[in-house]
């Protein structure tokens, strides 16, 4: 068999069609992502996900947007609905009641939904920092506004998922919280200096370095390579991987 490629690759509907089959087959990704165009209900899914993997003739990994809030794939009746993560931390702190044990416990409960349905793998927790000026897209997103709770509530996350049999995926390396526009649709720039992410932005990432799985970012920080967006710049991976310390996929 064909070693698998560094790729992973979506899919257009609720079912394979045959041409898919044939390409996924053929190409041989390393793994599969899943959004809410694939997804009806729990029968259907777990058939895609089966599908997905006999197409590749292993068990290869399955992965998913289930942060909570605006951004879950899976959602009712079938699957629980969740409070953006800023908002069940602001609940808890109010409440007098433990951040991080509630945010385990999301974490550990959306992985028995995606094990249920043979997902192995979640793009969550986030490491980035909500700020005042954080972008809409974003902040409610975010686990908190200094590095220290987000460090804390996007490890109990990571170890939720990870007690399910879920792999994380840390996000959006090396930070994203400073970014004011919505880098789907735009370029953020992020103008800050190399020390002043260094206590900020970055440490996060770096307290959650041993996680398996990244996802970089797209926005642009001149500062540190004026060339390309995190994505496209070789001198930024290393950053992650050197200054960071990252050494997952």
């Amino acid at each position: 068999m064909t070693a698998p490629r560094r790729v992973i690759f979506g899919c257009a509907g609720l079912r394979l069609s045959s041409g898919e089959r044939r390409f996924f087959g053929a190409a041989q990704p390393w793994g599969f992502i899943l959004f809410a165009r694939n997804i009806a209900d729990p029968a259907q899914l777990r058939a895609l996900v089966d599908d997905l993997r006999a197409a590749v003739g292993r068990d290869a990994p399955v992965l998913i947007d289930q942060e909570g809030g605006r951004v879950q794939r899976m959602g009712p009746p079938y699957w629980r609905g969740w409070p953006p993560p800023l908002d069940q931390t602001a609940r808890a702190i109010a409440r007098a009641r433990d951040p991080g044990r509630a945010m385990y416990l999301r974490g550990r409960l959306i992985a028995a939904e995606l094990a249920a349905v043979g997902i192995d793998v979640n793009c969550a927790p986030l490491a980035d920092i909500a700020g005042a000026a954080t972008h809409p897209f974003l902040r409610n997103r975010c686990y908190g506004e200094t590095p220290d709770m987000v460090a804390t509530l996007a490890r109990a996350m990571a170890k939720g998922l990870m007690g399910g049999g879920v792999l994380p995926v840390i996000k959006h390396l090396p930070g994203h919280g400073r970014a004011q526009s919505d880098s789907h649709l735009a370029l953020p720039v992020v103008d800050a200096a190399a020390d002043v992410l260094e206590t900020s932005d970055f440490a996060p990432f770096q307290a959650l370095n041993d996680l398996p799985l990244g996802m970089t970012g797209h926005l642009l920080f001149p500062m540190l390579d004026p060339s390309g967006p995190v994505t496209t710049s070789a001198r930024m991976i290393a950053l992650i991987r050197d200054r960071i310390g990252f050494g997952g996929a």
